[in-house]
């Protein structure tokens, strides 16, 4: 093993792939827009670069094994451009995928649409592919701190059911996949444990603060109102609402989580436990 890259290292998701890569003694570097803000721990190489700028990546990714990838955007325009300097200087990428893409086809809405199209332009790109197909990640309820700092009532847009997952968990797959070349041309499904909704979520983090929250779902125009005056990209309220509006509830659950790590996922209400303080 010489070195993997970790795309999107300053998110939830990929924080805690880091961490996971350091404690199992991978030499991990980071690829970040601003490496003197990145806040990686001792030893992690953090190198400058911008998926938005194909050309930066040469460097980041020269000489790695692996590239843990996440696509940030809310298109593919530039996409195949990444992956072309990717596949002239690393072994294989992971790609952070959806659940929700479906192999049948059409899409429900327009996150597994674009998750289905990555995918389809990383098979074609010749590099050597893991696609980690995760559900929805347990810390977009960090989103909702403001909203419980100030009241007992969660409000946003209803999403239907499904298993949610610990980013923590999700992390520790990619870890094994980013390190194992024998997952390679797979595709792999991650989910928690049970199929929550929001008001489950809410109820978690409640029940970890020791008061009864409850969520309230607003109708999809005056969601989209609020996620406009607080300034969110056009785009990302088109996904966030498609994703309310068509996306139908998922009763799948996964044991890839405990195949890959040998211990189970993780519930909504440990991953609520675990931090709670950032609601308080």
């Amino acid at each position: 093993m010489n070195s993997v890259l970790v795309v999107g290292a300053t998110g939830n998701v990929g924080r805690q792939v880091i961490a996971q890569l350091v404690a199992a003694g991978i030499r991990a570097r980071a690829l970040a827009r601003d490496p003197g803000t990145a806040g990686l721990p001792p030893g992690v190489e953090v190198v400058g670069g911008d998926l938005a700028e194909p050309e930066s990546l040469g460097a980041a990714a020269d000489g790695v094994d692996s590239v843990f990838l996440v696509w940030p955007f809310h298109g593919t325009e530039g996409a195949a451009q990444v992956l072309k300097v990717l596949a002239e200087h690393a072994q294989r990428v992971v790609y952070l995928s959806s659940t929700t893409v479906n192999d049948q086809g059409p899409q429900s809405d327009l996150i597994p649409r674009l998750h289905a199209e990555m995918e389809g332009l990383i098979e074609a790109s010749g590099l050597p592919w893991t696609v980690l197909r995760a559900d929805t990640l347990a810390s977009n309820a960090l989103g909702w701190a403001g909203q419980i700092r100030a009241g007992d009532v969660v409000r946003g847009t209803e999403v239907a059911p499904s298993a949610v997952v610990h980013e923590g968990d999700i992390a520790a797959v990619a870890a094994r996949l980013l390190t194992d070349h024998s997952h390679t041309w797979r595709k792999y499904l991650v989910t928690g444990p049970r199929v929550v909704g929001r008001a489950d979520q809410v109820a978690a983090i409640g029940e970890a603060l020791g008061r009864s929250l409850r969520f309230e779902a607003l109708p999809l125009e005056v969601a989209r109102e609020s996620m406009t005056g607080a300034g969110l990209p056009g785009r990302l309220i088109e996904s966030l609402l498609s994703m309310a509006e068509f996306r139908p509830r998922s009763d799948l659950v996964t044991t890839t989580v405990a195949d890959l790590t040998g211990r189970p996922a993780r519930d909504v209400r440990d991953w609520a436990a675990e931090h709670v303080e950032k609601f308080r």
